[in-house]
C-alpha cells in the first residue's frame, strides 16, 4: 500500500479518484495531498459551465460517480426534483454540483476512516519520480509522496496552424471557447461568427451564443461539415452484447475490415445506435489489439465518423441546432481552414480550402476554434507536462494521445518502462485506452487505481 499519495488536478477525474480513495477503510491510514489548481475543486472545465443550456450527453441513470453506485447521480437529481427520470439529459452544471458535493463530503468524512487529507489550491508545477518516491513542486513549496496520479484533464488548446499572431492578439480569434463564453455579454449586434470544428464543443458554443446574440449569423466549418448524431428520444438497450461483431473484429485486426463489419452490423440493426452502444464495453480492448499503424489509420480516416456516432447530442439540443439552420442563422460548410489574418478594418479574413479544390476567403467579426480535446503532450505549454516530457521522465504517446502508459494507468518513463509510482487517469490515457474521457470509463479507472494504490502488496512492474 502507498501510504502517502498525491493527486494532481481539480476536475471530475480527480474528484472521482479522491472520493474512491477516501471512502475505503484500510489497514493503515492514508495521507492524501490533493493539488486542485484552484478553489473550485471537483468540477473542471467539463462541468464548470453555469449555463442551463449545456446538457450532459449521457442519460442521468448512467452518470453515477462510482462503479458500486451507478445510480448515485440520479438519486441526487431526484432529491432536488422528483420529476427527473433516468432517461433525462440534465444540465452539466447540476452534475458539477453533484461531483463537488460528493467530494466535499468525502474530504470532510475522511477522518472517520482514519485518513488525512490536505487540499492544496495550487497547481503542481513539477513532478519528479524516483525509486524512493515522488517530489512535487508548487510555487515556493515542495512536498514528498510515495506515489502520484496525474488527473489534469486535457491540455490547453493551441491555435491552429495558419492563424497569424495579430489575429490572436486582436481578441477576435478565440482559441479556448470556455473562458470566452463565461465573459461574453448579450447584445443585438449583427455579428458574423465562424466556428471551426463541429463536435460537441461547437454545439455548446452555438447554443449559448445564439441565445445571447440573437442577430448573429454563424458559419461552421469542418472537414466533413457534419454535426454529432442525436440520441434517440427514448432510451434503448443494445440489441445484444456485441459478441458476434466483436469476435469477428478480433479475427482480423484491420481498420478497413472493422469499418466494413461495423457498417454491415448497423445496416442489419433496427437502429445503428444500439450497435455502437453494444461495442462500448469492448472498445478499450479492441484499441489495445490495434497495431500502431492501424491506430494511425483510424485517426486519419475514421476518427471523425466514430466521434460523431459515439458522442451524441441530446435530442432537445439537436432540435435547437436544427432550428438555427432552418431559420438561416447557422450554415455548415465542408473544408479546411488555411489561414486567419487581421484585416485593416479589424475583421478577420479566413481562407479555407474547398472540398473539390480551390480556396475561398470570407470576413468574420469573431472566429472560435472548437476542434476537440488537445492531448498532444509533445507540443504543449502546460508547465507540468513540459517539465515531465523535457526531463525525459515520461514518454509522450507517439500519436499525440496523451502519455504512453499501461492500460492500468502506470506511466512509462523515458526509456519506455512503466514507473512503479507514477500514474494517470482520464484524457491523457487516450493512447493506451482510446475511450478515456467519459464518466462511465473514468469511474472504472478510479476504482482500478484505488485498488492498486491501496493494495497491501503493491503491484510489481518492470522498472529501471
Amino acid at each position: 500500500m502507498f501510504h502517502k499519495v498525491a493527486i494532481i488536478g481539480g476536475g471530475a477525474a480527480a474528484a472521482t479518484l479522491v472520493s474512491e480513495l477516501l471512502e475505503r477503510r484500510t489497514q493503515r491510514p492514508l495521507h492524501l495531498d490533493w493539488y486542485t489548481g484552484g478553489p473550485m475543486a471537483g468540477r473542471g472545465v467539463a462541468y464548470g459551465t453555469p449555463s442551463e443550456r449545456h446538457l450532459l450527453n449521457v442519460r442521468a441513470a448512467s452518470m453515477g460517480m462510482f462503479v458500486s453506485k451507478p445510480g448515485g447521480f440520479l438519486e441526487y437529481a431526484q432529491a432536488l426534483d422528483p420529476s427527473v427520470k433516468g432517461a433525462d439529459f440534465l444540465p452539466r452544471r447540476m452534475y458539477g454540483d453533484f461531483l463537488q458535493s460528493r467530494v466535499e463530503d468525502a474530504v470532510k468524512n475522511a477522518g472517520s476512516f482514519g485518513h488525512d487529507v490536505n487540499v492544496l489550491p495550487f497547481a503542481a508545477e513539477s513532478v519528479v519520480p524516483s525509486a524512493e518516491g515522488v517530489t512535487i513542486g508548487y510555487g515556493d513549496g515542495e512536498t514528498q509522496a510515495e506515489a502520484a496520479v496525474l488527473a489534469i484533464g486535457s491540455l490547453p488548446p493551441r491555435p491552429l496552424p495558419g492563424v497569424e499572431d495579430a489575429a490572436i492578439a486582436s481578441g477576435r480569434y478565440i482559441t479556448d471557447p470556455w473562458p470566452f463564453l463565461a465573459s461574453a455579454e448579450s447584445h443585438e449586434r449583427p455579428l458574423r461568427v465562424l466556428i471551426i470544428g463541429l463536435g460537441l464543443t461547437a454545439v455548446d458554443v452555438l447554443l449559448e451564443l445564439s441565445a445571447r446574440w440573437p442577430n448573429a449569423h454563424f458559419d461552421a466549418l469542418s472537414r466533413h461539415g457534419k454535426l454529432p448524431e442525436p440520441h434517440l428520444a427514448a432510451a434503448s438497450a443494445p440489441n445484444d452484447d456485441g459478441g458476434e461483431l466483436i469476435e469477428s473484429m478480433r479475427d482480423d485486426v484491420n481498420i478497413r475490415v472493422w469499418l466494413r463489419r461495423l457498417r454491415e452490423a448497423t445496416a442489419g440493426a433496427e437502429d445503428w445506435r444500439t450497435v455502437i452502444d453494444g461495442m462500448r464495453p469492448h472498445t478499450q480492448s479492441l484499441w489495445h489489439d490495434l497495431p500502431q499503424a492501424e491506430r494511425a489509420r483510424f485517426l486519419r480516416h475514421a476518427r471523425w465518423a466514430w466521434e460523431r456516432a459515439r458522442h451524441r447530442m441530446p435530442p432537445q439540443v439537436a432540435a435547437t441546432i436544427a432550428n438555427l439552420e432552418s431559420d438561416g442563422r447557422l450554415t455548415r460548410s465542408r473544408g479546411r481552414m488555411r489561414s486567419v489574418r487581421l484585416s485593416e478594418d479589424g475583421s478577420l479574413a479566413v481562407v479555407h480550402r474547398l472540398p473539390g479544390g480551390g480556396e475561398t476567403t470570407d470576413s468574420y467579426d469573431i472566429v472560435i476554434q472548437t476542434v476537440g480535446l488537445n492531448t498532444d503532450t509533445q507540443r504543449t505549454d502546460h508547465r507540468l507536462v513540459r517539465q515531465l516530457v523535457l526531463g525525459d521522465l515520461v514518454t509522450p504517446d507517439p500519436l499525440g494521445l496523451g502519455f504512453a502508459a499501461l492500460p492500468d494507468g502506470h506511466l512509462l518513463d523515458g526509456e519506455g518502462k512503466p514507473r512503479r509510482n507514477l500514474f494517470a487517469i482520464g484524457s491523457l490515457l487516450r493512447g493506451a485506452l482510446w475511450e478515456s474521457t467519459a464518466i462511465p470509463e473514468i469511474r472504472k479507472q478510479a476504482q482500478s487505481l484505488a485498488n492498486m494504490l491501496l493494495a497491501e502488496k503493491v503491484q510489481r512492474v518492470a522498472t529501471r
